[in-house]
């Protein structure tokens, strides 16, 4: 039997693609639910992700694996409007139109910027088309050299650098311009004169948990049990034990995926992971009326959330018995902030201050419930030389024969994280214990 550290999504992929090989499996969830970070909320209709989601054009294997599980047809290609903040204006960025009319930089700024977006290298006068294929070679370059350099100083500052405070904040500095350009190439498919398109199911990420869940079978899955110890007998891993409500349980295993966080599996194995996780505090607001005519806003000033989402301008409010639902974002580099020392209230007032002084008309009395989401390790620190950091998908060198990994630390959640990395990880991980 194969066992299985954790039910999010990657643990689910894992485990789908051992059963169609005809291996025996067992996931081992130590929440009461799964899916992990694609968890849910109820609304008046369909259920809604804790933490925002959609997908990109670029996420092929998410797709493919829809298509398997007989959800094709419920994915829809919406366009998703985008737009940034700036000095008391919400400029809308989706067409080529849009961003030539943005005030804050110069037709050269977007020029440059729109060359290095389509992949474009521009300098030397002959544009080449193949120069940023390799991610790797910008590992560790730091995002406002490559920038300037292959843009323009206007650039970054009234445009990159912004972003990068809500993003990563006081570590903004550390993160590579590997990542900044895997960002870039992660976007998909854009419609010129509309904007973005972007993929969700129709009822939501849950019918694809579910799906997962159907696949590997019920039976073969245990929430509220927490692995504890894993055990090897010589070099080879040999037991698992779990604590549930009805006490600790020794599992024998030939193999175990541990598809968690890495703290987790150096509890469980002393395999140390150096990669930095930033946290994140995410707000639901469940509202009588709309706030914005966007679906994703980008803020430039220092304001105490990095993004607001109006999910039901990208997916219609009808869905969710017509309410208007908007997620408030923020990331935390470590629990020293303020805003995750605070309660649900307390983030409820700064956060609305902030909303009402740059939207006058919005009164939140229109807000009927507001509810927060935190993870200590939502996404890690892309940091320069991230790539010498991930932890292997095989372990067998450095923990035991038949310990392999697929948690946010593999190298599939590189250089952005996603759920259709925790996917490709999972399906890594499966394929090298099938060969």
């Amino acid at each position: 039997m194969i066992g299985i550290v954790g039910g999010g999504i990657a643990g689910l992929a894992a485990a789908h693609r051992l059963r169609n090989r005809g291996h025996d499996v067992r996931i081992f969830e130590a929440a009461d639910s799964l899916g992990g970070l694609a968890a849910t909320y109820e609304t008046k209709g369909d259920d809604i992700e804790r933490y925002y989601h959609h997908l990109s054009k670029s996420e092929e294997t998410i797709v493919e694996l829809a298509e398997e599980l007989g959800l094709g047809d419920d994915l829809e290609w919406r366009i998703g409007k985008n737009a940034y903040y700036v000095d008391g204006v919400a400029h809308p960025l989706d067409t080529a139109w849009q961003i030539a009319a943005y005030p804050h930089m110069s037709f050269y700024d977007k020029f440059r910027l729109g060359m290095l977006t389509l992949g474009v290298d521009v300098r030397g006068g002959i544009p080449d088309v193949n120069a940023y294929e390799t991610l790797s070679e910008y590992e560790h370059t730091p995002i406002k050299d490559f920038v300037v350099e292959h843009t323009t100083e206007g650039v970054y500052d009234n445009f990159v650098d912004p972003l990068l405070d809500g993003k990563f904040g006081e570590r903004k500095h550390d993160v590579s311009a590997a990542w900044f350009l895997g960002r870039v190439r992660f976007r998909g498919e854009r419609d010129l004169l509309r904007g973005e398109k972007l993929g969700y199911f129709d009822g939501g990420f849950e019918p694809l948990i579910d799906a997962l869940v159907g696949a590997v079978g019920r039976e073969n899955i245990q929430t509220g049990a927490r692995v504890t110890e894993l055990d090897t007998d010589g070099e080879e891993v040999s037991t698992l034990t779990v604590e549930t409500e009805d006490g600790t349980e020794t599992h024998e295993v030939d193999s175990v995926i541990v598809a968690t966080m890495p703290n987790v599996l150096e509890d469980l194995t002393g395999f140390e992971c150096d990669i930095d996780f930033q946290g994140a505090v995410c707000g639901l607001a469940t509202m009588s009326e709309s706030l914005m005519d966007t679906y994703w806003l980008n803020i430039a000033h220092d304001a105490p959330f990095g993004s607001l989402i109006e999910h039901t301008n990208f997916i219609p409010k009808e869905r969710y018995g017509g309410d208007h639902l908007l997620y408030i974002a923020s990331y935390v580099q470590g629990p020293h902030e303020d805003l995750w020392q605070m309660d649900d209230d307390e983030v409820y007032d700064v956060w609305f201050d902030e909303i009402e002084s740059m939207y006058p008309d919005f009164d939140r009395s229109a807000v009927e419930e507001f509810r927060v989401s935190r993870n200590p390790r939502a996404g890690p620190v892309y940091e320069r030389g991230y790539l010498d950091l991930v932890v292997p998908y095989d372990l067998a060198d450095d923990v035991a024969e038949g310990v392999y990994y697929a948690g946010m630390a593999s190298e599939a959640q590189y250089p952005e994280r996603s759920l259709n990395g925790g996917i490709v990880a999972g399906y890594e991980v499966a394929d090298r214990i099938v060969d």
